[in-house]
């Protein structure tokens, strides 16, 4: 008579792949933390609180100034760049006046700024660029826009959002790479990922006011290096490993 075989308890281990789907799904969860929607909401008021009066601090009168001091601002503050263009301005009162200008000249006006002489190719470029193929005014598209020497997104979202008031994208600077990676409303390095992030998560009608809300913040209290965290209305949201408190 045959004898029934006595069933084991398994001691096969989770497999590999099961192991590996369940981290993914906790970093996943983690990830969505930073920019789950009432956090960000919540981010978003409390930088209405503190900036609700905030805006571009390049001075200009027009959208062409604003392009010009922004290819300006490069690498340098704007405290500076008004400093130059305070003057500059007066003395290249168009886009004719730059795209004529004597080269040697210009690297002299603008020296303060620094990069001096790729700024005047970009400069007399940009303008020549524009009195030739867009009538003598800064085009409204971004696509148009980024045709002009120099002119990189940045400098595109700056000009169309400031001057036209068109919201077609996030203006990513040093600051807004910074606080958005500390806020952790993305976990990318390269600025046109970082717009696309926030660009996903901010409502487009705030991207404008976003850009320049969290541009003051960053001058104003979250430093690089050392961060007032004491002083910021956002200390109780963010969770940064460089927190000062």
């Amino acid at each position: 008579m045959a004898t029934k075989s006595k069933k084991t308890k398994s001691t096969k281990k989770p497999s590999a792949a099961k192991s590996i789907t369940k981290k993914s799904v906790k970093v996943a969860k983690q990830a969505q933390a930073g920019t789950a929607p009432k956090r960000v909401a919540a981010i978003l008021a409390k930088l209405d609180q503190a900036y609700g009066n905030a805006t571009c601090e390049l001075n200009h009168e027009n959208a062409f100034q604003l392009l010009i001091a922004t290819i300006l601002s490069a690498q340098c503050t704007d405290v500076r760049v008004n400093q130059v263009t305070e003057t500059l301005f007066k003395k290249y009162p168009d886009a004719k006046a730059f795209a004529y200008a004597t080269p040697s000249e210009l690297e002299q006006d603008i020296r303060p700024t620094g990069f001096f002489r790729n700024k005047t190719r970009s400069v007399m470029g940009a303008s020549k660029a524009i009195l030739e193929k867009f009538g003598g005014q800064v085009p409204r598209a971004m696509e148009e826009i980024l045709t002009l020497p120099g002119v990189a997104r940045k400098t595109g979202n700056v000009v169309l959002g400031t001057a036209y008031g068109i919201a077609s994208g996030v203006v990513v600077d040093t600051h807004v790479l910074r606080l958005s990676n500390r806020l952790d409303l993305s976990r990318n390095e390269d600025p046109k990922k970082v717009e696309e992030d926030l660009m996903k998560i901010i409502p487009r009608e705030t991207w404008i006011k976003f850009s320049h809300q969290l541009i003051w913040h960053g001058r104003r209290v979250c430093h690089a290096r050392k961060p007032k965290c004491i002083e910021c209305n956002m200390q109780s949201l963010c969770y940064a490993k460089d927190k000062t408190i």
